[in-house]
């Protein structure tokens, strides 16, 4: 027997200290490194978007996955990407945190 699951996470979290550095006109190349990051790990994304502040990921999770350890690579994966790319001036990293919402289809 196979493991079917089809279960969307909306994923959110912000910049350390909610500090507006996520600048818009930048913003496109993070999401397509966020979106390299999910498919790498075998998951479908449906949307990203976000603010100065944080931003929103809604995406399917592949069943050998957890949660948090998906979420913790996206943050250090895209951290890294930051700042080798120096994307966003003043980033100083992302919050502890994150929330999560799921949403059945």
């Amino acid at each position: 027997m196979s493991t079917y699951t089809r279960i969307l996470y909306q994923i959110v979290f912000s910049t350390r200290h909610r500090e507006k550095t996520l600048t818009e006109n930048k913003r496109e190349a993070l999401y397509k490194h966020i979106s390299g990051i999910i498919k790498n790990k075998n998951c479908h994304l449906y949307r990203i978007g976000g603010i100065e502040d944080h931003i929103h990921i809604l995406t399917d999770l592949h069943p050998t996955l957890s949660l948090s350890n998906f979420v913790k690579d996206i943050k250090m994966s895209s951290t890294e990407y930051i700042k080798r790319e120096k994307l966003f001036n003043h980033f100083g990293g992302w919050q502890e945190g994150y929330g999560a919402f799921t949403y059945s289809i």
